[in-house]
């Protein structure tokens, strides 16, 4: 398990900021053991450091109202959209107080025309898209969970469909955002393009909450294709699976979805989805386009999967069909809990270029099993991202020391072949030893950032950098 450090709390400017903000939110500020539990890190095996309260806010000042409070007496702020981040995003080593955007939903304006929408940051992807669904518009950006679009960006989310489309950092044209001290700033406007200074968007973009907190984002969209096609085709070995990824990108086959299960998560899959499927590695694919391009463009991969001895290929253009495949993808994670019941989850991501995709996906399996670990394995293969579920009995310390060692193993597997330890999941507590081997000296870099932004440390602290 990640060392989990623990700051200095300041119990006084705590007592009175909570004091304070008692008065001015009323029942929007909850203290209770089991509302600060849920804004705590429950996602994973880390443990859970709980803030001392919860507030929530509806606008854009009451967040600077928040936050200037905070900054006086010196107590942190942890921002929370709806606590699905995996690495510890959530915690609050030195206490403080968890700001729950969740109440700030709304859809502020569509610009059809232009492609774009303005929201606030607790809208959620699911909700998004289901408001554009009669425009003929969609926002391509799916991690898989119902996340909200400011934690989305906060962590520079990505998901299954960023081979085509890219990920939050590419979908995003502008934000606002509360800064340490109260201020708000806005980095842009909707034009598509600026050379006009520092990018700002992009450095809060993935910073976690450590740098300020967004309260607005203007997004890209897409048109919803003609036509979408899904596929599926199982292969003999990850290995073969992952070749077939590699020539598919490399043919320039714009497919818009590719993702890997390996053996585990298509067990996992069949039991849980009642998918009737064989017990090897599966890639399932989308395709987006016209009516012809899609057939073509599934017709190609077909070719190429017989390559590498793809097996039982099927593909349908049916939205049903489509659906049930895709929801069963996305149910993976809890659908593996079941391989060993009551154990816990500790999940882990790293990508790598796409030529050592399989060598890392194939190193990884076999290191998991030299360990005695059970960890199904997923993938957006299509980046060379993919993800590993260590399931853990709960406090069983030799396991944990295995699986600690596996996670160090495996991101400095991917570092070694010039890659990264973190594709989607972002830093938070969990990954912060990984990220400093893999940056080096450009570690003291975000740090006079995060210094000359936040002084005294009150924006999500213990979080990317170890203080």
């Amino acid at each position: 398990m990640a060392a989990i450090t623990t700051l200095p709390r300041n119990e006084a400017g705590i007592a009175t900021v909570i004091a304070a903000l008692s008065d001015r939110f009323a029942d929007r500020l909850h203290t209770g053991q089991s509302m600060r539990e849920q804004h705590g890190h429950t996602t994973t095996s880390m443990a859970n450091q709980i803030p001392d309260a919860v507030v929530f806010v509806t606008s854009t000042d009451e967040v600077a109202e928040v936050v200037k409070l905070c900054a006086l007496r010196k107590v942190p702020v942890i921002p929370f959209g709806t606590g699905s981040s995996l690495e510890g995003h959530l915690n609050a080593p030195a206490g403080g107080i968890s700001l729950d955007l969740s109440q700030m939903n709304q859809i502020k304006a569509v610009h059809a025309a232009d492609l774009d929408v303005v929201v606030q940051p607790g809208v959620t992807r699911e909700q998004l898209n289901t408001h554009l669904r009669d425009q003929g518009l969609f926002f391509p950006i799916d991690p898989g969970a119902n996340a909200s679009l400011g934690g989305m960006a906060a962590t520079r989310a990505s998901g299954t469909n960023a081979v085509r489309y890219g990920t939050m950092k590419d979908n995003i044209l502008s934000l606002e955002a509360v800064m340490a001290d109260g201020t708000i700033i806005r980095t842009g406007a909707r034009a598509k393009k600026s050379s006009a200074g520092y990018d700002m968007a992009r450095l809060l973009i993935g910073s976690e909450g450590t740098l300020g907190v967004i309260t607005e984002l203007t997004l890209r969209l897409q048109g919803v294709p003609e036509a979408i096609r899904s596929a599926r085709c199982s292969f003999p070995s990850v290995e073969a699976a992952c070749q077939a990824v590699m020539m598919t990108i490399q043919y320039g086959i714009p497919v818009a979805r590719i993702e890997l299960l390996d053996v585990l998560s298509v067990r996992a899959a069949k039991a849980y989805s009642k998918l009737d499927l064989p017990e090897v590695p599966l890639l399932l694919l989308e395709f987006h386009g016209s009516d012809a391009g899609v057939i073509e463009q599934s017709d190609m991969f077909a070719s190429i999967a017989e390559e590498f001895e793809g097996q039982d290929f099927a593909a349908t253009s049916t939205a049903e069909e489509r659906n049930k495949l895709w929801q069963a993808r996305h149910d993976v994670y809890w659908a593996s809990h079941a391989l060993r019941p009551g154990a816990k989850g500790l999940s882990t991501d790293v990508c790598v270029p796409i030529s050592r995709l399989a060598e890392c996906v194939s190193l990884a399996r076999a290191k998991a099993e030299e360990l005695d670990l059970l960890a199904p394995m997923v993938g957006h293969v299509g980046d060379g991202n993919f993800h590993a579920l260590l399931l853990l009995e709960p406090g069983n310390a030799a396991e944990q020391e295995r699986a600690d060692s596996y996670l160090k193993w495996l991101a400095d597997t991917a570092i070694a072949m010039e890659g990264t330890c973190t594709g989607e999941h972002g830093v938070g507590q969990g990954k912060r030893s990984y990220v400093a081997r893999e940056l080096g000296e450009t570690i003291r870099f975000m740090a006079a950032i995060k210094s000359a932004l936040d002084p005294d440390n009150i924006m999500n602290p213990g979080k990317i950098l170890s203080y």
